[in-house]
């Protein structure tokens, strides 16, 4: 069974420039330590990544896996979900929600859904699931506002 996870930041910069740093897959293994290549497989009529490959590498733990992101008109929701299983993972579903403060800082909740191939104890699991969620959240908030 899939267990959910979410957690949120707030981030100097607007929504839109936010969301510009979400949607530029290719530089993710700039910002993200474990990510080690990203490739954009498919996009959507607009431009906006469609099918996405993730190659991580976190030393214990390895996987390349596919995603397929949706978004919101307006980009307040950026979306995905796994499109087959890979080595490590069944389930990964996420979110990234944008809300902008009217102040010019953005409160940004990132939410993850995973169910992985092999058994896991629960505290290890929610330990890994908040390394994730604090990396991803810490690494967009440094990256979106040390480009201005």
């Amino acid at each position: 069974m899939a267990d959910s996870s979410m957690q949120s930041i707030v981030i100097d910069a607007t929504p839109g420039r936010i969301a510009e740093v979400i949607c530029d897959f290719p530089a993710y293994p700039e910002w993200i330590p474990a990510m080690k290549r990203v490739e954009v497989l498919t996009e959507y009529e607009d431009g906006y990544a469609a099918e996405v490959t993730f190659a991580l590498d976190a030393g214990v733990v390895s996987d390349e896996y596919t995603v397929l992101y949706e978004y919101a008109e307006d980009l307040t929701r950026i979306e995905w979900r796994l499109v087959q299983p890979s080595k490590m993972l069944k389930v990964q579903n996420g979110a990234y929600d944008l809300v902008d403060n009217e102040d010019g800082t953005t409160t940004v909740t990132y939410t993850l859904e995973v169910d992985l191939t092999m058994p896991v104890l629960g505290m290890f699991k929610r330990k890994a699931e908040k390394a994730i969620m604090d990396a991803a959240l810490g690494g967009l908030k440094k990256r979106v506002e040390s480009r201005g």
